[in-house]
Order: C-alpha cells, then sequence, then structure tokens
C-alpha cells in the first residue's frame, strides 16, 4: 500500500473525526493534514491496525489542537481584562514602560547564552518544557535548571534595580527637604 492508497482510503474517516471534535470545517482540514503529515513520518507500514492506530493519531492531534485553541482564548481573555480599554497612558507612564521593557531586553542579553536561548524559548517563544528540550537537544532536567537559573537571576537584577531607585527617591526627598527648609531660613 502506498502514502496515497492509504491517505486515499482513510482520508475521509479522519476528516469526520476531526471535524465533529473541532466543529469548525478549516481547522478539521488543518488537523486532518498535519495528522497524515504525523503518520507518513512514521513506520506506518509496519502497524498491524492501521484505522485503529490512524485515529487515535487524529484523536490526539484534535486534543492537542483544543488544549492549543483553549490556552490562547485564555490568554486573550486575560490579556483584555489586565488591559484598559480605550484609556491614554499618560506621558510619563509610557516612558517608564519603554525604558522598561529596554532594561528588561539588556538584562535578558546579559544571561549567558544557554539560559537566555532556554528563558526565551519558554516565555517569548511560549514553548512546552519537552519542546525546548528536544530544540536544545539537552534532557528535560537541564532545560528546567537553565530556565531556573535564568529566572532567578533576572529576579535578582529586578530586585538590584528597585533597590537603587528607592536610594534615589530618598535621596531626592533628602535633597527636596534641605531646599525647602534652607529657603525658609532665607
Amino acid at each position: 500500500m502506498s502514502e496515497k492508497e492509504l491517505f486515499e482510503m482513510y482520508s475521509k474517516d479522519v476528516y469526520r473525526t476531526c471535524y465533529y471534535m473541532l466543529h469548525h470545517a478549516q481547522d478539521a482540514e488543518d488537523v486532518c493534514h498535519d495528522v497524515f503529515i504525523t503518520v507518513f513520518r512514521q513506520d506506518w507500514q509496519n502497524v498491524e491496525y492501521k484505522k485503529t492506530w490512524l485515529m487515535k493519531i487524529t484523536v490526539n492531534h484534535c486534543l492537542n489542537y483544543l488544549k492549543r485553541e483553549r490556552t490562547f482564548k485564555q490568554r486573550e481573555k486575560k490579556q483584555f481584562l489586565l488591559t484598559p480599554q480605550q484609556m491614554v497612558d499618560p506621558v510619563d507612564t509610557r516612558i517608564e514602560q519603554v525604558e522598561e521593557s529596554a532594561l528588561w531586553e539588556q538584562w535578558v542579553q546579559e544571561l549567558p547564552e544557554k539560559m537566555r536561548s532556554a528563558i526565551l524559548l519558554r516565555y517569548m517563544n511560549e514553548l512546552s518544557l519537552a519542546e525546548i528540550s528536544e530544540i536544545l537537544g539537552v534532557p528535560l532536567g537541564t532545560v528546567k535548571s537553565r530556565i531556573y537559573k535564568g529566572v532567578r537571576m533576572l529576579r535578582k537584577k529586578w530586585d538590584q534595580a528597585g533597590k537603587q531607585q528607592q536610594k534615589g527617591e530618598v535621596y531626592n526627598e533628602k535633597y527636596r527637604k534641605s531646599v525647602v527648609s534652607s529657603s525658609e531660613k532665607g
């Protein structure tokens, strides 16, 4: 049996399963294609019960798709709820945000390369730990360790920056009081 024959024989069953699980024709088509790509990359000729095996792969792909969609929708909802609607930020707030994002970028760039790559894959690309492990070619525990250490280093820099800012505010307050008191005396 060739790949074409396998596709022609089971594509309707796979698509039907995808459609009933996802309730959307375009998504069902996309997942159906992903299923066959997955199947063709594996040793499918040696599988004894092809239809059962195919349906298991199909259901798993659909469940993974639904999970990703649910997570994406939850993130969108949280983002919407946490974002002030149509409120214009004062200029000083915008400047602080830009400075803060630039500071974070600088701090991330200062991390060792191995930690930086794990942090960026996890938090910027939103990959799972297993995916990161596969991409970097290191054990899962190593990925966890690098992310933990990287986050700890970033948190330490954040705390230090906060302390420096507080010291600056205390200094500015002392300076303001000394100027006010000297002007009252004079």
